[in-house]
């Protein structure tokens, strides 16, 4: 019998390779574009015709000598890495060698290129395989422009199995807005058929740039945390790692959020990545603190010592290993819960845009609020921290800060108050005499043993139940409340349960110290934006708000007519 296992042709073996690279209009965006970063651009413009199949990146970059623009295209061919070991060094976007090789053997390429330094520009033209095919001295600005032409003409039914011309539109643009994310100093010009697109202006951070990208949010939807972290130190010998950075971005959740978790993103020294655990650490994190069905806002970018990762997973290099996940998952939850709670970091502070306001603001004088001058909270507040001034029908609570004043839902932040003390300290108190519930069914029964609580049989139809939870012992409506948990769901859902139930009604009046002490419990939660079922908190009057709306800025004499 005749062997069947052969050799592939080399001419095959580059097309097969070079679709597990390039496989659409967006990964030839991808790959262009990255290497114009690799190259330290801080300008990038792409002009794309998808009818001619045509992609042009220009950049600023640093440009190549002619011995190098000879050298780009040959198969596995790359400045960014020399051995095995540089695999675990790599700070660059690119580092396989592949991506302009491929595109010599799907499509025609052209590179102009001239180094910052040089007097020369070049121009070269590839055939199939890379082979240099023409070479030209050509003018041409510091840095490079990469031409791709006839894509996929050798590969017809690669075209036809693509989507439409639209969808990959949609896509290109996809692309370029999530590596400017990872890249907010650079500036993006993009252009469709000869006509400009979008533009992406640059940004100081991330938290400013995204409005760009999302237009329905706004700058002060958004908190921006950058911290510095320690690399987990895995070498037995304890060297000393060098440290990471977390950049993280959220909306805040009593502000925006989606319907989809398409905003939930982690990026990885400078690249978008899948990393499913990270996301889900994400999305728990935001757990009960937005509405259901609804999803948070949120972009993580770590910058994490080469060692830890290992990028030789896919292709596209949009899937990675990353060593110690329980330490990253740790400091990204610690991350949110900094952004997302209220300290005197993310307080506004009042903003006067004119002498006279400042003037002004110091001549007025501070009104007394009839404290009690007994209690510890009677002292002038520190900087930054909620002063409970007044409640309005009996509902909200009146709460002045350095910045401005807060209208605060008195029953929803003391159910997320309580609700935290319940998922930090889930107590059953035993209860005597005991709650008598008539004609459980099996799944109630089964329900509230589940949560712990000690039921036994008491008569025909009749249940004692001789536990429960502590913020249910002072209430009158113990039963009905024991019912409401009777139907169903996690303990997380009976502790959020209780936790309404058992928080302050609107409608009750409270003193000064009752309003104080709300305040500062509720200040001290992970999550003070809103309440366990997503509903916001409160209503924030910056005093630079207020001074517009009365208009503070009169000149003195000017507004009585001299």
């Amino acid at each position: 019998m005749a062997s069947t296992i052969q050799a592939l042709p080399t001419e095959v073996v580059y097309l097969i390779t070079a679709g597990e690279v390039i496989d659409s209009l967006a990964s030839v965006v991808r790959e262009l574009v990255e290497n114009s970063l690799d190259a330290g651009a801080t300008r990038i413009v792409v002009s794309l015709w998808p009818q001619q199949w045509r992609i042009r990146v220009a950049d600023n970059g640093c440009g190549m000598i002619l011995d190098d623009l000879q050298q780009a295209t040959t198969a596995h061919s790359t400045s960014k890495i020399r051995s095995s070991a540089d695999l675990w060094k790599i700070n660059s976007l690119g580092f396989r060698g592949e991506a302009l090789h491929s595109l010599t053997t799907l499509a025609d390429l052209e590179i102009l290129s001239r180094t910052v330094g040089g007097k020369l520009g070049w121009r070269i033209s590839y055939g199939n395989g890379g082979e240099v095919v023409q070479v030209e001295v050509t003018a041409i600005a510091p840095g490079t422009v990469v031409t791709v032409s006839n894509l996929f003409g050798n590969c017809s039914s690669r075209r036809q199995g693509l989507p439409t011309t639209a969808q990959q539109m949609k896509a290109v643009q996809a692309t370029i807005q999530q590596i400017a994310l990872c890249h907010p100093h650079v500036t993006w010009q993009i252009w469709q058929n000869d006509r400009q697109w979008f533009t992406i202006s640059p940004a100081a951070t991330t938290g400013q740039l995204l409005p760009q990208i999302l237009p329905q949010v706004r700058q002060g939807d958004l908190q921006e945390v950058k911290l510095q972290l320690p690399n987990p130190c895995t070498d037995a010998i304890n060297r000393v790692s060098p440290n990471s950075s977390l950049n993280l971005v959220v909306g805040l959740p009593d502000r925006c959020h989606r319907h989809r978790p398409d905003w939930v993103r982690v990026a990885i020294n400078g690249r978008i990545v899948k990393t499913p655990e990270l996301e889900q650490t994400i999305l728990s994190a935001f757990h009960r603190t937005l509405p259901r069905d609804r999803y948070p806002i949120c972009f993580l970018h770590l910058a994490i010592s080469p060692d830890q990762i290992n990028w030789n997973r896919n292709p596209a290099k949009t899937e990675i290993y990353l060593n110690e996940i329980i330490y990253w998952q740790e400091q990204i939850t610690q991350a949110i819960n900094q952004a997302l709670s209220i300290s005197s970091n993310n307080l506004k502070e009042a903003v006067h845009t004119t002498r006279v306001s400042k003037l002004l603001k110091a001549a007025e004088t501070k009104g007394g609020y009839n404290f009690n001058p007994k209690t510890p909270n009677s002292s002038l507040p520190t900087p930054n921290s909620l002063k409970a001034v007044a409640q309005v029908s009996n509902t909200y609570i009146v709460a002045e800060h350095s910045g401005g004043m807060w209208l605060v839902e008195q029953h929803i932040a003391h159910e997320r108050v309580l609700y935290e003390q319940l998922c930090d300290d889930w107590q059953l108190i035993p209860v005597e005499p005991p709650i008598i519930l008539y004609q459980l069914s099996p799944a109630q029964l089964s329900q509230l043993q589940r949560i712990g609580l000690d039921i036994e049989p008491f008569g025909e139809q009749l249940w004692a139940v001789r536990n429960i939870p502590t913020p249910l012992q002072q209430r009158d409506d113990c039963a009905e409340a024991i019912l409401e948990l009777s139907w169903g769901g996690d303990l997380q859902t009976a502790q959020v349960a209780v936790a309404c139930r058992s928080a302050i009604r609107n409608g009750t009046p409270m003193n000064q110290e009752e309003m104080q002490i709300l305040l500062d419990n509720w200040q001290r939660t992970r999550n003070p934006r809103t309440c366990p079922h997503g509903r916001p908190i409160y209503l924030s009057l910056e005093e630079s708000a207020l001074a517009r709306f009365f208009r503070r800025n009169w000149v003195i004499g000017k507004s009585h007519g001299i």
